[in-house]
């Protein structure tokens, strides 16, 4: 195996494993959303920093996993026109679409959502609610991270699409 695929594969493992790691967040989210529930509702104790943490796990488990669901084929696609498309011309759009579209949008967020979390860093930012979590940027931190992770993906998918583009160059 050369170098790019066993570079898709590395790609790929590394994105399926925080995937599958994030993915166990949900039994987190789960549990404190069921405490949440329960004191609320039974003892009267309301909790802003129960229902923030709430959000925090949501973002978590969003971010951690896109890069894991671009992998799967579980994010969004037109399939109204790509079902009707051959092997080849799949491969151009997701090698065309990933290297010029999804790995450029992906470098600016990165870029901004790193700029986001050192501004909230910096300025000391928490939750505008007095009795809410602090560290706000720990939270923010996740954007950089999760779509680092959905660019690794994708990456991978195009050296997986650019072997396979050579595949069908060579047939001819």
């Amino acid at each position: 195996m050369g170098f790019l695929p066993r570079l898709g594969v590395t790609l790929d493992r590394l994105v399926e494993t925080a995937g599958r790691l994030a993915g166990w967040i949900i039994f987190l989210l789960i549990g404190v959303t069921v405490f949440d529930v329960i004191t609320r509702r039974f003892l009267v104790l309301g909790s802003t920093q129960l229902q923030e943490l709430e959000w925090h796990f949501h973002a978590i488990l969003f971010f951690c996993c896109l890069g894991y669901a671009y992998l799967k084929g579980a994010h969004g696609r037109i399939e109204l026109f790509s079902q009707k498309f051959d092997e080849e011309t799949r491969a151009w759009v997701e090698f065309l679409g990933g290297l010029f579209l999804i790995l450029p949008f992906c470098g600016l967020l990165i870029w901004f959502g790193a700029e986001f979390v050192v501004d909230s860093w910096a300025e000391g930012e928490r939750s505008a609610s007095a009795t809410g979590l602090g560290h706000r940027w720990a939270i923010k931190l996740f954007l950089p991270l999760g779509i680092s992770l959905l660019a690794l993906g994708v990456i991978s998918a195009i050296i997986r699409n650019g072997i396979a583009l050579l595949k069908f160059a060579g047939r001819d």
